[in-house]
């Protein structure tokens, strides 16, 4: 199979699809593959890195997308990609519909098969494509509420972890997923007094034998999400609902509860976010205040630290990308039911439930 790596062109994302360890592999599966010149170069990898080990340069993003059966990438595909993506072209990337209609409508009008990261699905109910960003996203999410907690940044002057004779922030986390998961723990790294919701109680019980004692955990209601953000300093919301679109845990007339300068950070801002008041940022502009308090959602956070993202999204995405090579998708996804699982679109028409429910959109289940 000839498989394409373009260069990301999305704003502030420095990551790649695919690292030269990767493609090395899919290149002594017997497939060709095709990097866009300095594709590589934001997360530390040179042109060089992938000719040695046998990829080929192509100068520009159309000869990428011209060239290839499967496309390999990080992000949705933005405007300027739309024209350029093929009928019947394999996109093994992250999408998001849910929180995107015209990206919706133009996979739907390419043809394409449109298959997503963040719906690969095993028997367990684990996202394996999903979680080494969200370990990622969850550690960044608490390092940058506690940036903005400063003063010059906007934020209410506090230290996160306080200093002796002085008490430290509060964190509340919203989901006890991967996300947030990592953010507790980071947050409580740096000396944060940490409370974690979940609507899972056995989540909760995991959650509470397993992370430092200063992470805290309590069952996620409007009740008491309310009662703690009088006392809260960060609010990181970490919910998800795979493939689909997330629903608000904090609406506008709850900001008054929290005290001027607090940060909230959602990282689930990329499926349409777990705050009324959230809009999605970028890494150039990546804050803005409602109604006094700090709002950080970033739609693309891993990308601050394309290195070690790129290197663990490879290491989870490769044994599928090798599985879709070798097989091709359509007998890779009727051999493999998690990553049928990935299938949103095929061919024009959607085949994720909850991407066709939430646009109205007609829903054909994946028939292989």
């Amino acid at each position: 199979m000839k498989i394409g790596i373009p260069k990301e062109i999305k704003q502030g994302e420095s990551r790649v699809g695919m690292t030269p360890a990767g493609v090395a592999e899919l290149i002594n599966h017997g497939h060709q593959v095709s990097v866009q010149h300095t594709a590589g170069e934001g997360s530390g990898f040179a042109d060089d890195d992938y000719t040695k080990v046998g990829a080929t340069i192509l100068p520009t993003i159309e000869d990428v997308y011209a060239w290839a059966d499967m496309i390999v990438k990080v992000k949705e595909p933005i405007e300027p990609e739309y024209p350029l993506i093929k009928k019947d072209q394999l996109l093994f990337t992250y999408f998001h519909f849910a929180s995107d209609r015209p990206l919706t409508d133009a996979m739907l009008k390419s043809g394409a098969v449109c298959l997503a990261y963040e719906t690969v699905q095993t028997a367990d109910h684990r996202l394996p494509l999903l979680v080494p960003m969200s370990e990622v996203a969850g550690r960044m999410a608490a390092l940058n509420g506690a940036f903005y907690l400063q003063k010059t940044k906007g934020g209410n002057g506090k230290l996160i972890g306080g200093v002796p004779g002085v008490k430290p922030t509060r964190v509340l986390v919203l989901g006890g997923g991967t996300v947030g998961e990592a953010a507790a723990r980071m947050a409580a790294g740096m000396g944060a007094e940490v409370t974690i919701a979940d609507i899972s109680l056995p989540r909760l019980r995991e959650l509470d034998l397993q992370t430092p004692v200063n992470v805290h955990t309590l069952y996620s209601s409007v009740h008491n999400i309310k009662a703690e953000l009088p006392t809260t300093d960060i609010v990181i919301g970490s919910v998800l609902v795979p493939g689909d679109k997330t629903p608000h845990l904090i609406n506008r007339d709850m900001l008054h509860l929290l005290k001027p300068g607090s940060v909230l950070v959602d990282v689930a801002i990329d499926q349409g976010g777990c705050f009324e008041t959230s809009h999605p940022t970028t890494h150039a502009d990546p804050v803005y205040t409602v109604d006094g308090i700090l709002h950080y959602c970033v739609a693309n956070i891993p990308g601050a630290v394309p290195n070690t993202s790129t290197i663990a999204l490879t290491n989870a995405t490769l044994r599928y990308a090798v599985e879709l090579a070798d097989k091709g998708w359509r007998k890779a996804c009727k051999d493999d039911e998690a990553l049928q699982k990935g299938l949103n679109i095929v061919q024009g028409k959607v085949t994720f439930k909850a991407v066709a429910d939430v646009w109205g959109l007609p829903y054909e289940p994946v028939s292989l």
